[in-house]
């Protein structure tokens, strides 16, 4: 279940920061703060997606999630792409419960 969940942060991590440009070039938003928030995004992803050891940080996955979706009141396309990413995390958790919880065969 980690790694499944690692590599969803990771690339929703990618896709935040591809997202700073968008905003600054198509939403006009401020550079410095669509810097700044996009920056942290994406660094909050990857470090959450390192800390996955700990429960804990699946609740911070979860709670990553719903910024990102947030993000779509500047860049619109993030309400699309931070659903389905939001959808891709609760699989793999799902997926690694139901892995997790199988006898072994």
């Amino acid at each position: 279940m980690r790694r499944l969940c690692a590599v969803v942060l990771a690339l929703q991590a990618v896709v935040t920061a591809l997202s700073i440009p968008v905003a600054i070039a198509v939403a006009h938003a401020d550079g410095t703060t669509a810097g700044v928030v996009g920056g942290v995004l994406a660094v909050a992803g990857l470090v959450v997606a390192g800390l996955l050891r700990f429960r804990w940080a699946y609740v911070a996955g979860s709670v990553l999630q719903v910024l990102v979706i947030a993000t779509g009141f500047v860049v619109t396309t993030m309400f699309v792409l931070g659903i389905i990413f939001a959808a891709l995390w609760a699989t793999a958790i799902w997926l690694g419960w139901r892995v997790e919880g199988a006898p072994a065969r």
